[in-house]
């Protein structure tokens, strides 16, 4: 890109952006910042970008900042904007591998926030294998205010549980104005192990980042030095020529379900180690979290089930003490390699295995919340592609109940707010899917509003759609086929009888074969919501939801 008399156009170019003689004899460095204004989880990663951009220069590169999109799930989330939220982990991979291709990077830095913009990172990484470290945003620090003389931990999520509190008369409209302007202090992403936590510690046991980067308050000096860190390594990488897909292997994957499962993770993760996976050529399946999750048990009580925020397991540790425990007890494959030029088992040798004592965010392996996983893999003839549920034994283990159906999130989010739900009803959200939304928006305001009311525990919800990680509850989500190809989902009618039973992972409707034969038989695909654009474009490309809802497989 830059050797030679017949690149002196290229060169000109950079001495323009502030390169020197001497940069060009050294590897150019990408530093791929997320930064932007849209969000609390992102405003403040250029400080980070420049952090890395240090560490790069100083260890013998050449660092190059460059910027991609963000969107944020929660100023969008109940709206058409969110159908915007899943396509846009595409268009960022796209964008960090085209500036990374285009230009000619020798390796990468990505630092993300916001949910998506992570995987996004990760499928930038698989796809270019060029030496790269991921780094995290951070978690952000839990706002506080007094409700009815009560003093409250709030985050993200405490202010979509109040507009269903608000709905029912609990709070009024000056304590509703109170969570919502308390309830998020500054940097940082949402504070329970919700997506952006769940997929940061993911890509920390993938392998991708620097022991304990998923673990760092966004506002703190240990993620300074994080970035600064994560520059430098790149280096390191080149220099030992380690690249992505020698460390985003078949096992580590593994390691990241565990990893998330221990942490009572997000169903997200599912759509988008499938989707990390893909881009890296590993061979991985929904039903490998069904495998997984039999050995695993879930140990973290942090929110949005449990009772603590990530900021709270950043002062005990964070996660690299538990990733010793999961090492110890069998349950990591310490062979893999990582950023660090070393395995995961050499990584963890020196670090702490127990945590402070009296601490109860991460319970013993002999004592945990649940035996096993809390993300249910179903199948049925309500789901023969697959379903993804997030049951913790909290909300009981089956439901059965009749259908409430709705074509949308915000038909149902109305009739939930309006009182229209009743006990033991389950809400069907269709037409929400990867291509019926398109985009498979999350219902976080329809799980909240369903909690705020208080019906967390008599009500159930199931979508082709798909969940926050802030949503909690009897919930079913990713079911495949989705309703706009046509799957059984599509077919439901107000009455039916849905059973969902998280011990024998079944998720059925109480009709036979001739019955749902038949309502296919007079059933016609719904128009698409889109016909121009990147909504169209990702309807028209996109996998299932069992298969990640990826955009590149079947080119």
């Amino acid at each position: 890109m830059l050797d030679g008399p017949d690149r002196a156009p290229s060169r000109g170019m950079l001495y323009a952006v502030g390169f020197e003689k001497e940069d060009f004899s050294k590897p150019q460095i990408g530093i791929a910042s997320t930064w932007s204004q849209v969000t609390p989880c992102n405003i403040h990663i250029d400080r980070l970008a420049r952090e890395s951009a240090k560490g790069a220069d100083a260890a013998g590169g050449k660092s190059v900042i460059f910027n991609t999109i963000t969107i944020s799930d929660g100023i969008s989330m109940g709206t058409e904007g969110m159908k915007y939220s899943l396509v846009s982990r595409e268009v960022i991979a796209d964008s960090i591998e085209t500036v990374v291709g285009c230009e000619g990077m020798d390796g990468f830095v990505a630092i993300g926030g916001c949910d998506k913009n992570m995987p996004a990172c990760l499928i930038a990484m698989a796809r270019m294998n060029r030496p790269a470290v991921f780094v995290y945003g951070g978690t952000i620090l839990p706002g506080c205010a007094t409700i009815k003389g009560e003093k409250k931990d709030l985050d993200i999520v405490s202010i979509f549980e109040a507009v269903g509190k608000h709905a029912s008369g609990e709070y009024s409209d000056e304590e509703l104005e109170t969570v919502e302007s308390c309830a998020i202090p500054g940097e940082g992403s949402c504070g329970g192990m919700y997506t952006a936590n769940t997929m940061a510690s993911a890509i920390e046991a993938l392998g991708m980042s620097l022991p304990n980067s998923s673990a760092q308050a966004a506002v703190s000096d240990d993620k300074m030095r994080d970035c600064f860190d994560a520059g430098a390594a790149v280096l390191h990488l080149m220099q030992h020529d380690i690249k992505p897909r020698d460390i985003m292997t078949r096992k580590a994957f593994e390691n990241a379900i565990t990893v998330v499962i221990a942490l009572g993770g997000s169903t997200n993760a599912v759509l988008h180690l499938l989707a990390m996976a893909h881009a890296a050529e590993v061979e991985l399946s929904i039903d490998d979290f069904t495998e997984i999750g039999k050995r695993v048990p879930v140990l973290a009580d942090l929110k949005p089930s449990g009772k603590y925020v990530v900021a709270e397991l950043v002062k005990i540790g964070g996660t690299v003490p538990l990733m010793r425990i999961l090492l110890e007890a069998g349950l990591l494959h310490g062979d893999c390699m990582t950023v660090t030029g070393r395995t995961l088992e050499e990584n963890l040798k020196n670090s702490p295995i127990h945590y402070p004592e009296g601490q109860d965010i991460i319970r013993p392996l002999d004592n945990p919340i649940k035996k096993d996983s809390h993300l249910r893999i179903l199948y049925g003839n309500l789901a023969p592609g697959g379903a993804v549920a997030k049951i913790t034994g909290k909300e009981g283990e089956s439901f059965t109940g009749p259908a409430r159906v709705f074509d949308s999130e915000s038909d149902a989010m109305k009739e939930i707010l309006d009182g229209g739900i009743k006990d033991g009803d389950v809400i069907v959200i269709r037409r929400e899917g990867p291509k019926g939304g398109p985009g498979m928006r999350e219902m976080l305001g329809p799980t909240s509003a369903i909690m705020g009311r208080g019906l967390g525990k008599t009500v159930a919800l199931i979508t082709d759609g798909r969940f926050s990680g802030g949503s909690h509850g009897f919930v079913v989500g990713h079911i495949t086929p989705e309703a706009f190809d046509g799957g059984p989902i599509g077919l439901l009618v107000d009455g039916d009888t849905i059973t969902i039973d998280a011990v024998n992972n079944t998720i059925s409707v109480d009709l036979d074969d001739d019955a749902l034969k038949a309502r296919r038989d007079n059933w016609h695909q719904p128009s698409p919501h889109y016909t121009r654009g990147v909504l169209a474009k990702f309807a028209k490309l996109t996998t299932s939801a069992s298969e990640g809802a990826v955009t590149d497989k079947n080119l």
